[in-house]
């Protein structure tokens, strides 16, 4: 096994070791975000209080998309996919204290570091795929990118099991000792491996430069603002406490489920290729496509809306359309995902990589926040129908984005 690894290019190398470190990070950020949800509404607290508990989170996320996509190019993206992963380590270990101390702006506090850390390691590992595929092999970044996020999201639904079996077996203290130690470990392998050279820009950006002056960037950053914000207004907060609430679901049960859902939906997206016909046709997808998909999203959002709001077999309603949604959803994130590698500019990559991450962070944050407060004023219903207004402006705003193909290699 050793052999065969060195005996692969550099290149691919690279790329295993951007991908080991991502995958690692995202196992314990699911894994955190479940524990935390789990914790505090067992603790007590309303859904409202609990989505704030990420407010730092997501808040901090879209500033270091845009701050570290600057310090990427500068830097080099080693530097900041590490120093995202030492930053982890700390937030893990902030919460690993005596239940007493973990007040509101305490584990906000920590929420805040885990967020600059997460969007730090997300920003590098996209952009250096940028930097390790040839130039002119759309087709071969294309399915880079798609293992890369399928296999994340894959994990990340791994880590929401892996966060309620925690909670179970270690309790919240304990889980939280057990995640640093591993990922302290991955951190010293990344110090040693990872290359030194990724994604720093030949010339060196101003800092003016953060906001993206390609209109294709700034098109795509809007739609992706709206498409994770559609997501996570029923998602995040709103679906875990309902599973409980109203099916009495323990929490292995909710955290299970939600873990099955994040891994069929990371498999989706590993496909997405296939499924979106480049390895048929030679193509690559382009703003038509993404704007298809938007469509079949929306239509998918509104049937499971009507259902839950008609209380038609509300678990079978639940469960088969957040399949369905899973399975849509998955395409469009690939193809955004893909479209903000291909658009991005050659050198400095991570500017606007991070620019674009900081508009699906800015999406996450009004989702999250969105999540909790409708939630507790109006039920499950009235938030799949803020994710439906979402996908509707997705799908408007997909209009704009560029519609001419290019060949892949």
């Amino acid at each position: 096994m050793f052999s065969s690894f060195a005996n692969l290019s550099h290149e691919v190398k690279q790329y295993l070791l951007v991908t080991f470190n991502y995958w690692n990070f995202t196992l314990t950020d699911g894994a955190l975000r479940m524990l935390v949800v789990l914790h505090f509404h067992q603790l007590g607290y309303k859904p409202l209080e609990i989505a704030a508990l990420f407010l730092f989170y997501e808040i901090f996320g879209v500033v270091t998309n845009l701050v570290g996509g600057y310090l990427g190019a500068r830097l080099g993206l080693n530097r900041t996919m590490n120093v995202g992963l030492g930053l982890q380590v700390l937030a893990l270990l902030m919460l690993a204290v005596p239940s007493s101390w973990l007040s509101v702006p305490y584990v906000m506090a920590a929420q805040a570091l885990s967020g600059i850390a997460k969007d730090l390691n997300k920003m590098s590992a996209k952009s250096a795929i940028k930097t390790l595929v040839p130039k002119g092999q759309e087709g071969t970044l294309y399915k880079w990118v798609a293992i890369l996020t399928g296999s994340k999201n894959a994990l990340k639904g791994v880590g929401f099991f892996i966060g309620g079996a925690l909670l179970v077996g270690l309790g919240f203290q304990g889980a939280m000792v057990a995640m640093a130690a591993v990922l302290l470990l991955v951190l010293l392998l990344s110090l040693k491996w990872l290359g030194s050279d990724i994604g720093k820009a030949k010339t060196k950006p101003k800092f003016t430069e953060i906001f993206s002056k390609s209109g294709s960037v700034n098109i795509l950053s809007a739609a992706r603002l709206f498409l994770f914000g559609a997501r996570d207004v029923w998602f995040v907060i709103a679906l875990p406490i309902y599973l409980g609430a109203t099916f009495g679901w323990p929490h292995l049960w909710v955290g299970g489920f939600m873990a099955t859902w994040v891994i069929a939906y990371g498999l989706v997206q590993g496909f997405a290729p296939r499924l979106t016909g480049v390895n048929r046709s030679g193509v690559t997808p382009d703003g038509a496509a993404a704007m298809l998909w938007a469509g079949v999203l929306l239509a998918v959002t509104v049937l499971v809306a009507v259902g839950i709001e008609q209380q038609w077999q509300p678990q079978l309603t639940i469960i088969g359309g957040l399949l369905l949604f899973g399975a849509a959803f998955a395409i469009n994130s690939s193809l955004h995902s893909f479209l903000i590698v291909h658009y991005a500019g050659e050198d400095g990559v991570s500017l606007d990589v991070g620019f674009y991450y900081m508009a699906n962070a800015m999406g996450r944050l009004i989702g999250t926040v969105l999540s909790g407060w409708v939630y507790q004023a109006a039920g499950l219903a009235a938030c799949l129908w803020v994710s439906v207004l979402f996908l509707a402006l997705t799908l408007v705003i997909s209009w704009w984005l560029p519609r001419h193909q290019t060949r892949a290699a």
